[in-house]
């Protein structure tokens, strides 16, 4: 053997010792960077996201979607992503903040043009920014005892009967929105909505009934104040999802699994709302009867949801008219009165063979009507039934559908926000 081939032998073992070692510095530089593998995925604790105040978490699943409008559609399974829904409708005290609210801006921005109600800030915009700590002190403004403000309020107020009420004609919510045409095309627009509730709405869907006690006191009255508001358009109940989202963010900021993410708020798709509204993460599961049933007289079971059982049979259930949102038992999710007490509802535009086209995934019919468009093109879904309808209404795969400028004294709505994925049980990293 020659000198050269015996150095090459001897040099080997060190070359692949300092190869060796080279790599295991690669490897755990790049392990300590995250850069060589993922970290184990763990399911989250909890179980559920902590929802913000007056909703509940619900997580992503499947549901069979059709309509029983058609009894031989057999209809699709589509998956939801996870959300957040409110725990009961939208209540008259919730409503009036928002009404309130928009009064007081008015009244300070409009009318009153006072110091006292302004920061020393002026926005991007130009404008200045409310004070809302010291305009809360006096709120609502026009509801004030001070003579001078009465006299500048003045056009804000009108009678009816023997008792002020705002004028709806000048309390108006203005916000912006995505508007959708039903295609690929959209753009942001500006609307303005005036916010009150149509009060008289009882007298006005039964003119035929004795309700003038219900017009005068349903929505002003504190002894109402925790049931589901009514007499809201769609278009109003919109209105009041953007400003609830703006209101809550500052809450959202607060919660440490929240913090930092961009969420967005709005009515339900009705494909978000028949899925909180069943209770149930997969389609093969059942929905149990005892979550729908209280006992009655002689040990029998009655449906526990506000409903008319009959002709002229509305008060078996416990009331004649609505009930208080966080009546009767609550659904698996911990959602009140998905099935009746009002109707709801919904961000979907309606058409009859929607759930044919819509997609799989999260599905939603979007359709923002221009004023000159005929009614056919405002029609917007509603889900649930009502106190004053029949059982039949109250499934959840129901499908009917209001013009978006029609309120009634049976349609209201609750609000939901997105949420994200939280890695369940079966995304666990397994150990081999």
């Amino acid at each position: 053997m020659n000198k050269k081939n015996l150095r090459h032998r001897l040099s080997q073992p060190r070359t692949i010792v300092i190869a060796l070692l080279t790599s295991l510095i690669v490897v755990a530089a790049c392990k300590s960077n995250n850069f060589y593998s993922a970290p184990k995925v763990s399911a989250f604790k909890g179980g559920k996201l902590p929802a913000p105040p007056g909703m509940v978490y619900v997580p992503s699943g499947t549901i069979l979607y059709k309509s029983s409008l058609d009894s031989g559609n057999v209809g699709k399974n589509i998956s939801l992503s996870a959300f957040f829904i409110d725990e009961t409708e939208v209540t008259n005290k919730q409503y009036r903040q928002f009404v309130n609210w928009v009064a007081d801006s008015v009244a300070v921005t409009d009318y009153l043009n006072d110091d006292q109600y302004f920061l020393d800030i002026v926005g991007e915009d130009g404008q200045r920014r409310i004070n809302w700590k010291r305009v809360k002190r006096v709120s609502p403004l026009w509801r004030s005892n001070d003579p001078s403000i009465q006299e500048r309020l003045a056009p804000m107020v009108v009678m009816k009967g023997a008792r002020r009420a705002l004028n709806e004609e000048i309390v108006k919510y203005r916000f912006s929105y995505l508007k959708s045409n039903g295609r690929q095309e959209t753009a942001y627009v500006t609307d303005t909505v005036p916010v009150m509730p149509i009060e008289d709405i009882w007298s006005k869907d039964f003119p035929n009934a004795q309700l003038s006690s219900m017009d005068a006191n349903y929505f002003t009255h504190e002894s109402f104040d925790y049931y589901p508001v009514v007499g809201v358009s769609w278009k109003q109940a919109r209105a009041f999802t953007d400003w609830r989202g703006k209101e809550l963010m500052a809450n959202i900021m607060k919660n440490s699994y929240l913090s930092g993410y961009h969420l967005t708020f709005s009515l339900p798709t009705e494909a978000q709302w028949q899925y909180a509204a069943e209770g149930k993460l997969d389609p093969r599961d059942t929905v149990s009867g005892t979550r729908l049933t209280i006992d009655g007289r002689e040990g029998k079971k009655k449906l526990a949801v506000n409903y008319k059982q009959g002709e002229g049979t509305y008060s078996q259930d416990g009331a004649t008219f609505t009930v208080p949102a966080k009546s009767y038992t609550p659904n698996a999710f911990g959602i009140y009165n998905m099935a009746g007490n009002v109707a709801e509802w919904t961000l979907d535009a309606y058409s009859p063979s929607a759930i044919a086209f819509v997609n799989d995934l999260n599905p939603v019919l979007l359709y923002d009507a221009n004023e000159s468009d005929s009614d056919a093109l405002k029609r917007k879904v509603v889900r649930g039934g009502s106190w004053k309808d029949n059982g039949e209404q109250l499934n959840s795969e129901t499908r009917n559908y209001v013009v978006e400028y029609e309120p009634h004294s049976y349609i209201g709505f609750r609000c939901v926000m997105s949420a994200f994925e939280m890695p369940t049980d079966q995304s666990k990293t397994r150990r081999y």
